[in-house]
């Protein structure tokens, strides 16, 4: 049965589909509120960013005359914001879709998703979680599904509740390193997790899929996947922060220890929430690192497109110490309607749209 089917047969089921606007309300209140613009961006583009490891859609786009130009769909909004913050705009911040392509279906994943990006200027990364943290308070006020919680220290706007199980959002919200967290979770050092043979050695020993041509990155992956990941944002939001620089193209690096960039994620309920940089202002490392993601996607088989000229060119003239964040929106609308499953909150899910099983 469709979910506009279900809809009919069952009315009561509307409350939760419009937890969504609930939470699009909170978000627009929230940055206003903080002075920020709401930028629109487009969904139609002649070249997408470069992410290596995501997969894009490809269309056409044809004039009245027959005139045709490759076209793309956004995989996210992020150079276009990058451009109006070169130009000036100021803290801004926007709800929009993005696509990506050739990704598992799970829970937790639609190739068409709602994904808010938010930029914070002047600012960094830690400025953004603070702006998290007060987002997600907001919220769970709008949504009102507030609960008098045990301890007295703690409000009621600041407990969520999902799946049967107690969160706390009060802030500040936990905070690991990447490194503390391989040290913590997976007794791995620094120095370990930097070197690939070590790791790699230290893969094999784990028994993961490791053979000669297996990359850095994919034992590192597949150890943070599988051994740190699952152990954050049990008790509530937890900030995973400071990246190896190879895993942050498009952040800062650290100043204090250039292996390490400025990024963190968030973590709670079994969900990656958002991804976060005190963003790339240098256009000619950005340019640089454009380049070399394109070219890994070639080397990876993906569809192949030119670089985006107009972003390094908005970066030449002057973008602002900026901390940036994408976070998915239908990620936060399933915990605050309390769905185990984002299809339980959109309208029109992918697998009904092309009768796909979920696996």
């Amino acid at each position: 049965m469709k979910t506009f089917q279900k809809l009919k047969e069952k009315p009561e089921l509307w409350k939760q589909y419009f937890v969504r606007e609930k939470v699009i309300d909170a978000i627009r209140a929230y940055f206003k509120g903080e002075g920020f613009h709401e930028a629109e961006v487009p969904l139609l583009l002649p070249t997408p960013s470069t992410e290596p490891f995501l997969e894009v859609f490809k269309t056409k786009l044809v004039d009245d005359q027959g005139h045709k130009w490759d076209g793309f769909l956004p995989s996210s909004p992020e150079f276009a914001m990058k451009k109006l913050l070169s130009a000036g705009s100021g803290s801004i911040f926007t709800i929009t879709k993005s696509f990506r392509n050739g990704e598992g279906r799970s829970s937790r994943h639609n190739p068409e998703f709602s994904i808010l990006e938010w930029y914070r200027t002047p600012g960094d990364y830690m400025d953004v979680a603070h702006d998290f943290e007060g987002l997600m308070i907001k919220i769970n006020q709008t949504i009102g599904k507030l609960r008098k919680p045990e301890n007295q220290q703690i409000r009621a706007s600041e407990i969520l509740m999902y799946q049967g199980k107690e969160y706390s959002l009060k802030a500040p919200w936990e905070r690991i390193s990447v490194a503390e967290a391989f040290e913590k979770y997976a007794g791995i050092d620094t120095e370990t997790m930097l070197d690939g043979k070590r790791l790699t050695a230290c893969g094999k020993q784990r028994g993961y899929q490791v053979d000669e041509k297996t990359t850095w990155e994919e034992i590192w992956n597949q150890i943070i996947a599988n051994e740190i990941e699952p152990k954050l944002g049990q008790k509530g939001p937890t900030i995973l922060y400071d990246y190896p620089v190879s895993q942050a193209a498009l952040s800062k690096k650290k100043v204090s220890d250039p292996r390490f960039a400025e990024r963190f994620e968030v973590f709670m309920a079994g969900m990656e929430l958002g991804n976060c940089f005190s963003e790339l202002t240098d256009w000619r490392e950005q340019e640089a690192r454009c380049l070399a993601d394109l070219a890994l996607r070639q080397a990876q088989g993906k569809l192949a497109y030119p670089m985006d000229t107009d972003f390094i060119e908005a970066l030449k003239m002057g973008m602002p110490e900026t901390g940036g964040i994408a976070v998915g929106v239908d990620r936060l609308v399933a915990l605050f309607a309390d769905a185990p499953d984002i299809a339980d909150t959109l309208f029109f899910p992918v697998g009904e749209l092309f009768n796909i099983s979920i696996i």
